[in-house]
C-alpha cells in the first residue's frame, strides 16, 4: 500500500485522527492515567489486527486522550494513526523522511518525534543513503506541520553507517537519540538544535544479525527521573547515563542479562521497565520482561513476566487502561522483502 497525501491533507487528516482537543490537554491526559492506576473494573484486552498492509512498523506510542497508537513505517516515509478496531490511517507524510523507525509522543510539548533511518529496504532507499540516513524530525499535533528536521549526520561528521535506534524525551523538552551502529548519544533540543551529547566504548554494539548488521549496538532509550538515560543494548545489558556527566555512563547490575536481542522498553508508572527482547535471531517466542531498578537505577531485578507468539515483536508501549501491548511489525518479511497484510498490537503481561 503506498501512502501519499499532500501537506495540507495530512494536517488535515491529523486533526481528524488525533483530535484538536490532544493539544494542551495535559489535565485530561493526567486524568486517564490517574484512573488507570485506580485499578478499576475493566474488560480484558484484545489483540489489536491493523490492517495496514505495507506499514512494516518499528515501533509504537499511545495517546490516552485519542485513544490511539501512533506508528511510524520502515517501507515508507509515514507516520499513521491506528484506532482500538486496527484501522490505519496516515496522518503525516514527509518528504525529508526514508524510513521511520522510532516514533515518541510528547504530550508536554504537544509532538510527535520520529526517528529517520535507511536499511536499504524502504520505498525511498537508495545505494547511495543505506545506513547514511540518521535524523530525528518533530512535527505538531494537531496540524501534522514539521517543527524542525535535525539531521545527525552533519552533527557526527564522521561519514560512518548510521541508524537512529530510538528517541526519548525528557520533561524539559529535550530529546535524546541513540545510534545502533555507533556509541554515540545525540542530545536535540526544543528548537531542533543537535549535539553529541557523549560517545562512551560501554555503548559500542558487539551483536551480528546474519546477512544484516553487524556491531549492533544500542537499541532503545529512556528517560528516568533523577535525568538519567537508560540504553538498552541489544546484547542484553542496561548501561546507565547521568545526563549532567555522561562520561560516567556505566553498567546497570543486572540479576540477569535481558533475552537478546534487546528491542524495546517502556517506563512503567512505579518507574520500573517493561523490556521486549526480539526472537530474530533464535526464531523462538519473543520474550517480556520487567526490570525493577534501586533507587539509583545503579542495579536491577530482571523477571520474565511473558511472551509474544510472533518472535520478531520490536517494541512494548502503553495502551489503553494503563496496559502494555508489544508490536510486531513484520520485520522479517519486511526483510525478507516480502508483503505483509498489517501488524499486530498485543497485550502482554508486565507485572
Amino acid at each position: 500500500m503506498k501512502l501519499k497525501q499532500s501537506a495540507t491533507a495530512a494536517a488535515l487528516t491529523t486533526m481528524t485522527v488525533l483530535g484538536t482537543t490532544l493539544a494542551g490537554t495535559t489535565g485530561a491526559l493526567a486524568a486517564t492515567d490517574q484512573h488507570a492506576a485506580a485499578g478499576q473494573t475493566r474488560r480484558a484486552a484484545s489483540t489489536i489486527e491493523a490492517k495496514g498492509p505495507g506499514v512494516f512498523p518499528h515501533s509504537a506510542d499511545y495517546y490516552p486522550g485519542s485513544r490511539k497508537f501512533v506508528t511510524g513505517s520502515l517501507a515508507h516515509s509515514t507516520i499513521s494513526s491506528v484506532d482500538q478496531k486496527g484501522k490505519v490511517r496516515t496522518i503525516i507524510d514527509d518528504k525529508k523522511l526514508v524510513s521511520v523507525q522510532a516514533v515518541r509522543i510528547d504530550t508536554r510539548g504537544n509532538r510527535i518525534l520520529a526517528g529517520n533511518v535507511d536499511y536499504g529496504t524502504a520505498e525511498r532507499s537508495t545505494d547511495a543513503t543505506k545506513f547514511k540516513v540518521a535524523g530525528v524530525a518533530a512535527y505538531q499535533i494537531g496540524s501534522g506541520r514539521r517543527l524542525w528536521y535535525a539531521d545527525l549526520n552533519k552533527v557526527a561528521k564522521d561519514d560512518k553507517q548510521h541508524l537512529v535506534a530510538d528517541v526519548t524525551v525528557a520533561p524539559n523538552g529535550t530529546a535524546y537519540a541513540v545510534d545502533q551502529l555507533s556509541s554515540t548519544i545525540f542530545r536535540i533540543d526544543r528548537k531542533g538544535r543537535a549535539s553529541i551529547l557523549v560517545s562512551h566504548k560501554l555503548l559500542a554494539g558487539n551483536v551480528d544479525v546474519p546477512n544484516f548488521l553487524n556491531n549492533v549496538g544500542m537499541s532503545a532509550v529512556a528517560w528516568v527521573p533523577g535525568n538519567i538515560l537508560i540504553v538498552a543494548k541489544a546484547d542484553g545489558s542496561l548501561v546507565r547515563v547521568p545526563v549532567d556527566n555522561p562520561k560516567k555512563a556505566t553498567k546497570v547490575k543486572l540479576s540477569k542479562d535481558l533475552k537478546a536481542l534487546t528491542a524495546g522498553i517502556r517506563v512503567l508508572p512505579d518507574k520500573s521497565l517493561a523490556v521486549v527482547s526480539s526472537g530474530l535471531l533464535s526464531g523462538k517466542a519473543a520474550v517480556v520482561q520487567r526490570v525493577s531498578p534501586d533507587r539509583n537505577w545503579k542495579s536491577a531485578t530482571v523477571k520474565v513476566t511473558d511472551t509474544v507468539t510472533d518472535p520478531v515483536t520490536s517494541s512494548v508501549t502503553p495502551g489503553p487502561g494503563g496496559r502494555t501491548y508489544a508490536l510486531s511489525g513484520g520485520l522479517a518479511a519486511l526483510l525478507a522483502g516480502k508483503p505483509n497484510d498489517g501488524f499486530t498490537l498485543r497485550p502482554v503481561d508486565v507485572r
